[in-house]
C-alpha cells in the first residue's frame, strides 16, 4: 500500500510540475521573486525535453509502483504515458510542446512589460 501511495503521489507531483513549468511564469506578474525559481525548473524542463536528461519523479513512480507489484512506466517516460495519445494525439506532440513553450515566453513577457509599467508608476508617482 505504502509503495503504491509513493508511485500516485510521484506521479501527481509530476503533474504539478508540469503545470508550474507550464504556468509558472504568470505568477511572477504577481510575486516577481518566483520568475526564478520558474526559470530553473523551465531550463530543467527544457533539459529533459532536448537533451534527455532523466527525471527523479519518474524514477520514484517506477521505484513506488514496480515495488507495489505494479508495472512502472514505459522507457518513453511520462509524458508519453500519461499525457500523449491521451490528452493530445500523438502526431501533434511538438505542436503541444511548441504551445507549452510559447506560454512560457508569453508569460515571461508579460512579467518584463507588468514590472516596467510597475517600475515606470513608481518613478512617475512618487510617495
Amino acid at each position: 500500500m505504502a509503495y503504491r501511495l509513493i508511485g500516485d503521489t510521484a506521479m501527481l507531483l509530476h503533474l504539478l510540475f508540469l503545470a508550474y513549468v507550464t504556468l509558472g511564469g504568470f505568477l511572477a506578474w504577481r510575486w516577481p521573486r518566483t520568475l526564478w525559481p520558474h526559470l530553473a525548473c523551465a531550463l530543467y524542463g527544457l533539459g529533459v525535453t532536448v537533451i534527455g536528461w532523466q527525471c527523479p519523479l519518474t524514477a520514484l513512480e517506477n521505484w513506488g509502483r514496480e515495488n507495489a507489484g505494479q508495472a512502472g512506466l514505459p522507457a518513453t517516460g511520462f509524458i508519453d504515458h500519461y499525457l500523449t495519445g491521451v490528452i493530445y494525439p500523438s502526431q501533434h506532440l511538438l505542436t503541444v510542446q511548441l504551445a507549452v513553450a510559447a506560454t512560457i515566453a508569453a508569460s515571461w513577457a508579460g512579467h518584463l512589460i507588468h514590472h516596467r509599467r510597475r517600475k515606470h508608476h513608481k518613478a512617475s508617482n512618487p510617495a
